[in-house]
């Protein structure tokens, strides 16, 4: 992109770095937390930062935890005042020493013109995109399908661009190239655009139902050939274009509903933004320094340590991941630290409740209830299936977790959707007795009553209606996208009529504005939630015989696909109304981040899986694939036959149990009672019945390093531990990749080191005596 003088000249030449003040003291315990968006999957990252700029005086602060078990988000609550028609002066702005403006965030930026859009979409931001991109996208691959956890990657996608793109300028200053300078508008797309390639990995399917359709996940179900489909790349490709772009397009038309009539709050949007913002003041700067710096070191020894550790693992059962950490017979049961550093960072991302959930759940599931079934072998069940066979204890693996998950599911849904019923009628009410319609959903009582048309209102709203994409456009985009897949998936799966896909595209729209919404008010994304009632739905409509367990899994990814990036797109554009990034800049970046990640996720995913096939891959455990597998069985209503005695019954007693867990959570957080501190998340509870005791176990680990570091020193361990489980996960990312590209140019490591008993070791030892005899 040629240099722009002027543009160059009005910002200074370089980095705009505002006032310099630091934040004030309610930010210092405001991102302590790490947050739960997706109650099955994602993680939302939330960096510390003691020095990100003070809150405009319209912010009004409610430290409240997040309804749902799985969510501890602390949430900022803006109170916007606008006028009745939602209308603003544009040609004027109020003066900086306005009596209805307190501290401003855009007074920090006042002097910064908003740069257009080639100044915000540049090569430069392109590049950062796509590096940023392929390695968090190897790092959620290898996450999703050895954990099944997602961490949210927009506080890492925002540090990690802010820090290469300035380390990009200063090796171009060197060398005198000129260039435009960093801008927040810039950080915000390069964010945008890596967060859209990512978050594919988890909407894309491939550590769920992608998986949940081959022999793998099959093994003991219906695997007849119409039920069993095997992960194709040409296929996976063609069927994430179809998909993954009818949730961009038919959210925009309801984005100035969302953000400038209701001011949805979007939490994580609005924390990200905080964040890209204060990254851009003199502090901010210094703060990102000392957190990139740990992140790059945690970074390198974590793939230095995965390398390490290959040279010890030449066959099955070698190596330090099978190393017996509380003793041989805990190790029996799966209780053991296997060295994975990205269990290790997700602990250190998790609130202590979750990860204290996670560590009840494995406790209860396998130091318990397993070994109880386990003794009833051949009276339950067979005692000659293996340990994949839904016949046996499999089956009650399944359908007890998805009982748990199901109860909670369904009660956090009711939930919203009363909530959200609740405060649209408020709205409504006021609008009609004169109140305009001002009032914030779950507007706290203590929340005074802001000045109207702040300065920092003014600019954003000026900003983001300036720049629009015409609705007929967007609409018809997706009336394109929808004829087109409905044309086209039939064809990549037989199992799926032209109806049934035709009804999914008719009713995604509503649901997708209404799981927007949603996430808007509470932060949570319930993407897979409606996927479970749409794999119910179609399930059950196809019929076992015609194929329904791939029909129900097709249908679910279609429509997580669609309602997942509807809300991402919507919390995007919350974050670039907050940076002052122009909503075209940040679709077009969205749209560039969605056909990237159709791509490179794939292309991961492959690798990794082509080494499974091989014998050497790290995805036997398929947490969410077995999971998604289990509800799609269910959906079809092949009822108790075939399955271990038993099972449905303990289906209905854990789905009751889970449920009165959630209402009990829900009433004691209510009631603020003192106990409710200690009630465990049912969610995380849950999850523990689909993977081994080893990952808990890890997180365990992590979440006691981070408790430890804060005790020791609150200041740093607070604004560091999220860098250094960053630095963890990424680097056991990309050390995965390295590794599985050894596996397939025939590499073979040359050690095994192994761990036994003191009998078996005679033993060992006396054959090896009789091998050297026998020489």
């Amino acid at each position: 992109m040629p240099f722009s003088p002027e543009f160059a000249r009005r910002r200074g030449g370089g980095v705009r770095t505002g006032s310099g003040r630091r934040g004030s003291a309610w930010l210092a315990g405001m991102f302590n937390d790490a947050a739960i968006s997706d109650m099955n999957t994602g993680f939302i990252l939330m960096m510390t930062g003691s020095a990100l700029p003070p809150p405009t005086a319209h912010c009004a602060l409610i430290l409240s935890l997040v309804d749902h078990p799985g969510n501890v988000f602390k949430k900022l609550i803006f109170s916007l005042k606008l006028d009745k028609n939602d209308e603003f002066p544009y040609n004027t702005m109020e003066p900086v020493n306005d009596f209805q403006e307190g501290i401003s965030t855009e007074h920090a930026f006042e002097a910064e013109p908003v740069p257009s859009l080639s100044e915000t979409i540049t090569p430069r931001s392109m590049v950062v995109s796509f590096i940023l991109s392929v390695t968090l996208s190897i790092v959620a691959m290898k996450v999703t399908l050895s954990s099944g956890f997602i961490p949210s990657f927009s506080i890492p996608a925002g540090l990690l661009g802010f820090y290469v793109s300035r380390a990009s300028i200063h090796i171009l200053d060197y060398f005198a190239v000129a260039q435009l300078p960093f801008t927040r508008q810039e950080n915000t797309i390069i964010q945008t655009c890596v967060v859209a390639c990512t978050s594919i990995t988890f909407t894309g399917g491939f550590g769920t139902y992608i998986l949940a359709m081959g022999k793998k996940a099959a093994v003991g179900d219906v695997n007849t050939q119409n039920n069993v489909e095997e992960p194709s790349f040409a296929r996976m490709i063609t069927f994430l274009f179809l998909i993954s772009f009818a949730g961009m397009f038919i959210i925009m038309p309801f984005r100035k509903v969302m953000i400038i009539r209701h001011r949805l709050t979007f939490p994580s949007g609005t924390a990200t933004a905080h964040l890209i913002n204060s990254f851009h003041t003199p502090q901010g700067v210094k703060q990102a320094r000392k957190q990139v710096t740990l992140l790059f070191k945690s970074f390198g020894g974590t793939i230095a340590w995965s390398l390490f550790q290959w040279f010890f693992a030449s066959g099955p059962g070698c190596g330090f991941k099978f190393f017996p950490t509380f003793g041989l017979e805990a190790y029996k049961h799966g209780f053991f630290f296997d060295f994975t550093m990205a269990n290790v960072g997700i602990g250190m991302m998790c609130p202590y409740m979750i990860v204290f959930s996670v560590f009840i759940g494995t406790i209860i599931s396998c130091g318990v209830i397993w070994p109880y079934i386990e003794s009833k072998e051949g009276i339950w069940y067979p005692s000659n299936l293996g340990p994949n066979s839904l016949n046996g204890i499999r089956g009650y693996k399944v359908f007890i977790g998805l009982s748990m998950i199901m109860a909670d599911c369904l009660f956090v849904f009711l939930c919203i959707m009363v909530r959200t019923t609740c405060a649209m009628i408020k709205r409504r009410r006021q609008a009609m007795q004169g109140g305009g319609g001002n009032a914030q959903p779950f507007q706290g009582i203590d929340i005074a009553d802001q000045p109207v048309k702040s300065f920092d209102d003014r600019r954003r709203a000026q900003v983001f209606l300036r720049d629009e994409i015409p609705d007929s456009v967007t609409i018809g985009c997706y009336v394109l996208l929808s004829i087109i897949s409905i044309a086209a998936i039939p064809h990549l799966y037989p199992q799926m009529r032209y109806s049934h896909v035709a009804l999914i595209y008719l009713a995604a729209p509503v649901f997708a504005f209404c799981n927007a919404y949603g996430f808007g008010v509470t932060d949570m994304n319930l993407a897979s939630t409606y996927c479970k009632i749409a794999m119910f739905a179609f399930g059950s409509w196809v019929g076992i015989k015609s194929g329904g367990v791939v029909a129900a899994l097709v249908a679910g990814g279609i429509t997580m696909s669609i309602l997942g990036n509807a809300a991402d797109v919507a919390q995007d554009l919350k974050t670039g109304y907050l940076t002052l990034t122009s909503p075209r800049a940040v679709f077009i970046s969205e749209a560039i981040g969605t056909a990237l990640g159709c791509v490179v996720n794939p292309t991961v995913f492959w690798v990794f899986y082509r080494v499974y096939k091989m014998g050497s891959g790290d995805m036997g455990d398929m947490p969410y694939a077995k999971l998604y597998r289990g509800f799609a069985m269910l959906s079809v209503g092949d009822g108790e036959q075939g399955l271990p005695r038993h099972s449905m019954l303990l289906f209905k007693v854990f789905f009751v149990l889970a449920l009165a867990l959630s209402v009990f959570r829900e009433v004691a957080s209510r009631k603020e009672w003192r106990i409710r501190r200690y009630i465990p998340s049912t969610i995380g509870m849950a999850i523990t019945f689909f993977m081994p005791p080893r990952v808990p176990v890890g997180m365990c680990i992590g979440s006691l390093v981070a408790y430890l570091w804060e005790k020791m020193d609150a200041g740093r361990g607070r604004m560091l531990s999220p860098a250094l489980a960053s630095g963890l996960i990424c680097g056991d990312g990309v050390g995965s990749i390295l590794l599985s590209m050894l596996t397939l140019m025939g590499a073979r490591a040359p050690i095994c080191i192994k761990f036994l008993s003191r009998g078996d070791n005679v033993k060992l030892d006396a054959f090896l005596a009789t091998l050297h005899d026998m020489r």
